[in-house]
């Protein structure tokens, strides 16, 4: 077969195979993630994809119908078990597998969500590069991956990625085949954290995604409490209680969330716990607020420029709150950030944004939080100690600020006129999540 038919069928209108592009696009986020693959699969055994040996230490206390929520991983780490008990259930059938092999498919599975939250986050800019879009979607995977908290996905074997395409999938989605809502409600059920979108559904009216996902949460979590009723008992009515006790030291440099930062400000007390409290309750919100602003303004564009860009800005707000609200936000929880330059590059157009967006890739690819770190002690100056302290909460201060940025900046740009037009939006019938 010759001529212009077998272009069709092979080729791109350019005449470059398409399977060239697609190779190409591969290649570019395989070599880029090969290093980072192989520094952390290289890392000594105890110190490698140490949350992943939580997560199969779970599968195998179901296994072995061990208390779940007893059990401590090899030394030094010494990890508890801190997920809900249907996550232990999930993680069985990594038990089969031996350990060397588990590390190699659990950091496949990590890439290939990557990929999907890319995915959904520049589907527009991969999409307005035509026949190059397998290309650009793999600079944009190699991209991201190189972002501090992305590493850290892999450093630690985490699920946070895994969260992120379910979240990014659910609410984004054009046109989903499944009930809209039900991927959040698993994510729930694994981790309560993204319970943040339960609270979104409602103030943008999406009931439908909230039934789902309240119906699908609960689903998960009855099925828990009948295969572990002992251990479902335990997590509910005893270790979800115990917080901060069981994940880590809320002062930790890693821990970006607002109480991590009063709590390198503040001696333990009374007075840290006001002063978090109020500050997560003010921040909770002007965020969902900000976060509606957004969603409603993309409702009011349905289908027109910009609406899908102002629709991932108020998804990735709430991505953020659920770490910055959170008693612990690990650095790792930060890949929210990949929704946030999504957002604010959209299609790719508007340079401003797309500089901005850049700048805030750029912040991201360095561990800044731990440089501030090292500026701390008595034997550097005041001004040091303070410099140190503000770069060791760069990572929460950041992500407080592209709360306001995307919920604020973001919507003027894309829709000067949206304080006027948004009180008449309640009026309107709100179905679905995306145009």
């Amino acid at each position: 077969m010759d001529g212009p038919k077998a272009q069709q069928v092979g080729d791109s209108p350019g005449g470059r195979p398409r399977w060239l592009l697609l190779c190409a696009g591969i290649a570019v986020a395989v070599i880029a993630v090969v290093p980072i693959v192989g520094q952390w699969l290289t890392n000594p055994p105890d110190q490698r994809l140490v949350d992943l040996e939580v997560y199969r230490e779970g599968g195998l206390a179901v296994l072995r119908g061990a208390p779940l929520y007893d059990f401590l991983t090899q030394p030094p780490q010494l990890l508890p078990f801190t997920y809900p008990p249907i996550a232990a259930v999930l993680a069985v059938p990594f038990t089969l597998l031996p350990w060397r092999a588990v590390q190699w498919v659990w950091v496949g599975l990590i890439y290939l969500s990557l990929a999907i939250a890319v995915w959904y986050a520049f589907r527009d800019l991969i999409r307005r590069t035509g026949r190059w879009a397998p290309l650009t979607a793999g600079v944009l995977v190699a991209a991201m991956a190189w972002l501090d908290p992305v590493r850290d996905q892999v450093r630690f074997g985490q699920v946070g990625l895994f969260l992120l395409a379910m979240c990014l999938a659910d609410c984004c989605a054009r046109a989903p085949r499944w009930p809209r809502g039900a991927l959040v409600g698993l994510a729930v059920a694994i981790k309560l954290v993204p319970g943040v979108f339960l609270i979104y559904f409602l103030l943008t009216g999406r009931r439908d995604a909230l039934v789902n996902a309240v119906l699908t949460a609960a689903a998960a979590t009855l099925a828990g409490f009948a295969l572990l009723p002992a251990d479902s008992s335990a997590y509910w009515f005893d270790v979800l209680l115990q917080g901060g006790d069981r994940t880590g030291a809320v002062d930790g440099t890693t821990n970006q969330a607002i109480q991590g930062i009063v709590a390198r400000i503040f001696d333990e007390g009374p007075v840290r716990t006001l002063v978090w409290l109020v500050l997560a309750l003010v921040v909770a919100w002007y965020g969902f607020l900000l976060a509606r602003r957004a969603t409603l303004a993309a409702d009011e564009l349905a289908g027109r420029p910009g609406s899908a860009d102002l629709l991932l800005g108020g998804v990735a707000i709430v991505g953020l709150l659920s770490v910055v609200l959170s008693p612990v936000g690990w650095i790792h929880h930060l890949v929210w950030m990949i929704a946030v330059i999504g957002a604010l590059v959209g299609d790719g157009r508007d340079t401003r944004r797309c500089l901005l967006a850049f700048g805030l890739w750029f912040l991201f690819l360095w561990p800044l939080p731990w440089w501030g770190r090292a500026w701390i002690g008595p034997e550097h100056s005041v001004i040091a100690e303070f410099a140190g302290q503000v770069l060791r909460d760069s990572f929460g201060i950041a992500a407080l600020a592209f709360i306001a940025v995307l919920g604020g900046w973001l919507v003027k740009r894309v829709k000067p006129d949206v304080d006027q037009e948004l009180p008449s939006q309640p009026k309107a019938e709100v179905g679905t999540l995306a145009p």
